[in-house]
């Protein structure tokens, strides 16, 4: 199938567009190596989506505090001071001139995460970036996680497009993965993952960085 260029691009959230540095240097204040945090991120996944694979629900927040309580001794009064450094994150360097071009290409911009209410707008808030975004979508709403088809249908259906109108940028394979599935354009390029999942169905777009993923949606016909 011949993709079309998106009337909206919905973007993935914690570390797709936004720096997890405060939260790492939370788990360095509290005594933890900071190459902990991508063990921690990595189990908070395992423990949300397993959980939502299985008909049952839980937040991110609390996603978080069980794998931290997991791989750690820290108490529950530290783990919440590290949770809260999620409302500190800020947009990495490259987010604002890849959502600029965006706007001038006339193409909606939305984010849709599984994460913590509030994260994403408190962050674009922070980066001088709130007008490039139409809204921020979070499946806390829908008692779902990515990558569940639901997820990526729901946030379609809120911004009154079509999934074949639609894509999904992410720095996360699965996250491309599960959008694809669902119908969406998928867009990935590397962040914390060096290279896209082998074992899966290849991406769409898959680029160098952030932009150059912007750059291939918009050459779209």
């Amino acid at each position: 199938m011949t993709r079309q260029r998106p009337q909206v691009v919905a973007f993935d959230v914690n570390e797709t567009l936004l720096d997890l540095a405060p939260v790492r240097a939370a788990l360095v204040e509290a005594g933890q190596p900071e190459s902990l945090l991508p063990t921690v991120f990595a189990r908070t996944l395992l423990t949300g989506i397993a959980a939502a694979s299985l008909g049952d629900w839980c937040r991110f927040r609390d996603a978080f505090d069980a794998a931290l309580a997991q791989v750690s001794d820290l108490d529950g009064p530290v783990r919440t001071g590290i949770a809260d450094a999620f409302g500190e994150l800020s947009p990495h360097p490259d987010v604002e001139p890849a959502l600029r071009r965006l706007a001038a290409a006339g193409v909606r911009v939305v984010t849709l995460t599984h994460g913590s209410p509030g994260v994403a707008e408190a962050a674009l808030e922070r980066g001088g970036i709130s007008p490039l975004v139409e809204r921020c979508l979070s499946s806390e709403e829908i008692r779902a996680w990515k990558p569940s088809r639901e997820v990526y249908l729901w946030a379609v259906g809120r911004c009154g497009t079509t999934p074949e109108r639609t894509a999904l940028v992410a720095a996360h394979g699965w996250d491309v993965l599960g959008a694809q599935r669902a119908g969406l354009t998928g867009a990935w390029f590397p962040r914390a993952e060096r290279s896209y999942p082998a074992v899966y169905a290849a991406p769409h777009v898959a680029a160098a960085d952030l932009g150059a993923a912007v750059d291939a949606l918009l050459d779209l016909p």
